[in-house]
């Protein structure tokens, strides 16, 4: 007997719900300082609880989902601010507050840059309760939506056998110590590729859905198994189990390019099939750059999936460049720079990524 089927509409629907939802408990909900905004933030007209830490350390690596679920929580308290610094990145700041192992986390009280070290639990409740008392506040723990669908034998071919998506599916036991540890690793690769339609992170109950293990050759936990858009009897998964594996790994295969952050990198939306155009279209005298955005249009035209709509983004520059002249490309860069410093949905800071991408291939 067939397993019932949820429309693909109905599917991209309830998708399109968990992200949004999951979009309101994320790692934006922790402010990121730099060395140029530390002193901005801190020490001004509320607490801030900050931590230092390192991306290579395994201790931080641990407490980053307590940290997130503790800046979820905290998102709406005006008084208090949960931020935290890469030492890597910014070393001075760290030197300058003693900073000497990773993590490190600091009380900052409203008005001072005079910090308390915070030596307690490293849970979302515990530091909670720590901030509770130091801001006389009264903030309880919200539980993080999840952006790692959950399978059943429902939905597990609507979903994974969707031959418009690349899925990564972790069958896994809830006993399992290593099903465990791999958790808040594999919840943090469905927050980096939420916003990318294409892709899709799940995972099945195996110890519960015994059928659908036995049937995808399942004999120890965690598996996992990829399967693309070309390929829907699945592929074993062994790389690492780091962010950073998973996250080279779905780049690789799906045509994605996030950094372990989720943001875009500088590949994003990059047509390498149309950069000998973009080389022949600025190497063009002015009155010849329109023969030569006729046949980027054609060559446009054919491309398909995101190729094509990034194209479409080749054309409309090159179009503006023989409309403004050179300097639209400088000019139109720095606007995009200035809306990305302000505070933008994480959809539409990708569009001005992408295009800022894009015109940087004209700046060549």
């Amino acid at each position: 007997m067939a397993s019932p089927q949820i429309s693909r509409k109905a599917l991209a629907f309830l998708l399109l719900l968990a992200a949004a939802a999951v979009s309101t408990a994320s790692a934006d909900d922790v402010l990121a300082l730099t060395e140029s905004t530390f002193e901005k933030e801190v020490g001004q007209d509320r607490g801030a609880l900050v931590e230092f830490y390192a991306p290579w350390c395994g201790h931080c690596k641990k407490l980053a989902p307590e940290y997130e679920k503790l800046g979820a929580s905290f998102k709406k308290a005006k008084s208090v601010l949960i931020a935290k610094v890469d030492c890597d990145e910014h070393k001075s700041v760290c030197s300058k507050y003693g900073v000497s192992g990773y993590p490190t986390i600091q009380w900052f009280p409203k008005g001072s840059l005079e910090p308390k070290k915070y030596e307690g639990q490293r849970t979302a409740e515990a530091l909670a309760e720590y901030v509770n008392s130091e801001a006389a506040t009264n903030v309880k723990i919200a539980a993080v939506p999840s952006s790692v669908v959950v399978l059943t034998p429902e939905t597990f071919d609507s979903v994974v056998l969707d031959e418009t998506k690349d899925v990564l599916v972790e069958f896994y036991a809830p006993w399992c110590g290593h099903c465990k540890h791999l958790a808040p690793i594999y919840e943090k690769v469905a927050s980096v590729f939420k916003l990318d339609e294409g892709v899709v992170i799940a995972n099945l109950d195996a110890d519960k859905h015994t059928a659908l293990a036995e049937k995808y050759g399942v004999s120890g936990f965690p598996t996992l198994k990829f399967f693309p858009k070309g390929n829907k009897a699945g592929e074993d998964y062994d790389g690492g189990r780091d962010l950073d594996d998973f996250v080279k790994f779905i780049n690789e295969k799906c045509g994605t390019s996030r950094d372990s952050k989720g943001q875009l990198t500088s590949e994003a939306g990059v047509v390498e099939s149309l950069a000998p155009l973009v080389k022949e279209f600025l190497g063009a005298a002015n009155d010849k750059r329109k023969e030569v955005l006729s046949k980027m249009e054609e060559d446009v035209a054919k491309l398909s999936g995101s190729a094509a709509k990034y194209g479409k983004i080749y054309v409309n520059t090159a179009k503006k460049i023989v409309d403004k002249g050179s300097e639209y490309t400088k000019k139109e860069t720095e606007r995009l720079q200035r809306m990305l410093e302000k505070s933008i949905s994480p959809s539409k800071a990708d569009e001005f990524v992408i295009k800022k991408n894009i015109l940087s291939t004209f700046s060549s």
